[in-house]
């Protein structure tokens, strides 16, 4: 895999990163609730539902090959399709202001909230459709095997999402009720690097394969 494609998966992975999810906010009431040990118990509990997703996906990208490249490149385009809607969605949606958007979290035993944070993440089908739609942008048939490359993304995804989501739970276990998301910037960002990396993948897919 070329590593200027690695370098442009890294830089587009962090920055969506960046912008809070469900996942992110999920973490966040836990951190807020119960400290700072169950929100990283959170954390690493969403990285192995995670897991199961990429590994998901390598088997079903990789078998796609193996029908045609000509599969393959619908895959992609289906996936730049996703992409823009997902962006369209989030623009459109309404905003719901601040901190009410964090769920409020039962107190829970550390092992329950691995559990069920890996769980809710497992079978969370947006986290597979997602996987589904963006990796496949950065990989070329031609530079080897596409399920090893699906599981290097993965890890290098897994990994960047377990430091930027172990710090929004520190973070929120160290300012609790302060914290603040401000939802109608968050929508507008995310909606336009959804678009934005739609276009992107528009007119690089075909050079990749």
């Amino acid at each position: 895999m070329d590593f200027s494609m690695i370098w442009l998966f890294i830089i587009t992975a962090v920055t969506l990163l960046i912008i809070p999810g469900p996942a992110v906010l999920y973490i966040m009431a836990r951190s807020m609730d119960q400290g700072k040990k169950a929100g990283l118990v959170s954390v690493l509990g969403v990285a192995l539902g995670g897991s199961v997703h990429v590994f998901a996906g390598a088997i079903g990208v990789s078998a796609i090959l193996m029908t045609s490249e000509i599969a393959f490149s619908i895959v992609k385009y289906l996936g730049v399709a996703y992409l823009i809607y997902l962006g369209c969605k989030t623009l459109f949606s309404p905003a719901k202001s601040t901190t009410s958007e964090i769920p409020q979290a039962p107190r829970k035993k550390v092992g329950t909230i691995f559990y069920e944070s890996a769980l809710v993440e497992v079978m969370n089908p947006k986290t597979a459709l997602f996987f589904l739609a963006f990796f496949p942008q950065f990989i070329s048939p031609s530079a080897g095997s596409v399920s090893g490359q699906f599981l290097l993304l993965g890890a290098i995804f897994i990994a960047l999402a377990l430091v930027s989501d172990g710090l929004y739970a520190v973070l929120a276990a160290s300012i609790r009720k302060r914290m603040k998301v401000n939802a109608t910037v968050q929508n507008r960002i995310t909606g336009y690097l959804y678009i934005a990396l739609a276009v992107f993948s528009a007119f690089a897919s075909q050079s990749k394969i």
